[in-house]
């Protein structure tokens, strides 16, 4: 299985990251190993999708980090009110 994560932290920072293990992602972000989004920590899953191939999980994590599929996540996939 593989993961596309959405990471959120209180100041409104948003990560979109690919796994192959939610839980050990979830831990290296917020014990700050990750050193890029190391001064925005503490972060909590705000939405996961879950996909058998890795080829595609890669994709959409491409896809995430675009200017429409931004808005295409903050229309469709996470569309509580900031």
């Amino acid at each position: 299985m593989s993961y596309l994560c959405f990471l959120k932290n209180n100041y409104k920072y948003k990560c979109v990251s690919f796994t192959s293990n939610l839980k050990r992602r979830f831990f290296e972000r917020n014990k700050g190993l990750v050193n890029s989004i190391k001064p925005y920590i503490p972060f909590e899953l705000d939405a996961y999708i879950v996909d058998s191939t890795k080829e595609i999980a890669k994709d959409l994590e491409k896809y995430f980090k675009t200017g429409s599929g931004i808005a295409l996540k903050r229309k469709r996939i996470l569309t509580y009110k900031s």
